[in-house]
């Protein structure tokens, strides 16, 4: 039943005016006039007087609309995503006009669909917690005025999240449904994807949390470079599970890229920024690289060839394409990712130690790369520190870590304001 609502809104069956109507369903609607009498809810919850802690996560930052329902941040009840990779898949990338429609037609009943997975009711709920940023920001604003919308409507508190702190979350979500127990800290956490590169160092305040940006990309994000290679080499979108998939036919040596070291300014040498440039990356170089290695082998005319019957096959899947690759695009596809993921891996180890960090997190969409995984465990092993990866699902985008990075913010008041908007630009940390 939620997918075929789901599929009904993709076909355009909901209206800009279900955003404000329908969103309140049957359940909420009978409720509403006694609900906006408690003018005293919230100051109730900041209490402690409201104790199912239920929040309500949602999630539009870039092409996926998500919602999930979870329990004071440590058990997911529901966790429901709204995909876009057909709407996009033709232009290669995300186009921002584009999802910030399929947003519109897919919040609707993709909140429905987690709260009725979760058998509950927005009468039930504690919260709801929204991504302010960073991202789209048309896609942004699409979350968060249903949320804001939702939240005054039912008289309970609005939680605004950063996204990259939802990815940190992805991950101690899972650790104490699985293993009832968070991480050594403190953490350093690599949180990689298709819009950013950045590591911090994230420790325990109190009930809250606090994070140090002690490394980021300067330039292109790694997932951004994985998409962009995958699209100059007529793979599908999106780039990053094409590359991944073919990686393994590839000769990992057969071309040697490498990465130049970011250097600190020579008048500030042996200072803390100098330390800190040792941990930025940089993607833009190897993506020209690749274009560069295409163009003297002259591999343009198989590059095309290859786009053009991949695209008579609309929907087929990675695993299913190999007898579309020769073995010099293997070759390049494998040398690409293992560099990638080699730049990821120095950097990352290098920041644990120079920062004294006790545990090791990787979170966002590159995570679900086998090969990051294999080669970040491996090493992990050999240095004797721990490292966590969130699943499949909670590598990309969704609402469940959205809800569980609210819950510590919940907990200590820190409360929307009404004024809350999108933020494209948001930084986290310090």
């Amino acid at each position: 039943m939620a997918e075929q609502e789901i599929a009904d809104a993709s076909a355009g069956e909901i209206s800009l005016v279900a955003l404000g109507a329908e969103a309140l369903d049957d359940t909420f609607s009978g409720e509403l006039g006694e609900r906006l009498l408690h003018v005293s809810t919230i100051e109730n919850v900041m209490r402690g007087d409201s104790g199912s802690g239920l929040i309500l996560g949602i999630e539009s930052s870039c092409d996926e609309t998500a919602a999930a329902v979870v329990r004071r941040g440590e058990e997911t009840l529901a966790n429901v995503v709204a995909s876009q990779i057909a709407t996009h898949s033709p232009y290669g990338g995300v186009v921002p006009e584009l999802a910030s429609r399929e947003h519109l037609r897919n919040i609707v009943p993709v909140v429905r669909a987690a709260l009725a997975e979760a058998g509950v009711g927005f009468a039930d709920l504690d919260a709801i917690a929204v991504t302010e940023g960073p991202g789209l920001a048309g896609a942004l604003l699409v979350g968060i005025s249903y949320a804001k919308a939702l939240a005054f409507a039912l008289g309970k508190p609005l939680v605004a999240v950063n996204h990259l702190e939802g990815h940190i979350h992805a991950v101690l979500l899972e650790q104490r449904e699985l293993k009832g127990e968070d991480l050594e800290f403190p953490a350093l956490a690599l949180v990689v994807s298709g819009g950013h590169t950045h590591l911090y160092i994230a420790r325990r305040r109190g009930e809250g949390w606090a994070y140090r940006n002690v490394g980021r990309t300067v330039d292109d994000a790694a997932g951004e470079a994985f998409d962009k290679v995958a699209k100059l080499l007529g793979l599908g979108y999106p780039g990053g599970p094409w590359i991944d998939a073919r990686a393994p036919h590839g000769n990992a040596d057969a071309v040697p890229f490498s990465f130049a070291q970011v250097k600190a300014k020579a008048h500030r040498k042996g200072s803390a920024e100098a330390v800190a440039a040792k941990t930025l990356f940089s993607f833009s170089g190897i993506k020209t690289a690749v274009l560069r290695y295409t163009q003297v082998h002259e591999m343009g005319a198989a590059i095309e060839e290859r786009r053009k019957r991949l695209a008579e096959r609309p929907g087929i899947r990675p695993a299913e394409a190999l007898e579309f690759f020769d073995k010099q695009t293997l070759d390049l596809i494998a040398s690409f990712q293992h560099a990638v993921v080699g730049d990821l891996l120095r950097k990352t180890f290098r920041a644990a130690e120079n920062f004294g960090a006790a545990s090791l997190l990787v979170s966002g969409g590159v995570a679900a790369n086998r090969e990051l995984r294999v080669r970040f465990t491996s090493e992990a092993i050999e240095r004797g520190i721990p490292v966590a990866f969130p699943s499949l699902a909670l590598s990309t985008d969704n609402a469940a870590m959205i809800a569980a990075a609210a819950w510590p913010k919940f907990a200590t008041g820190e409360f929307a304001a009404e004024t809350v908007t999108a933020d494209p630009g948001l930084a986290l940390g310090d």
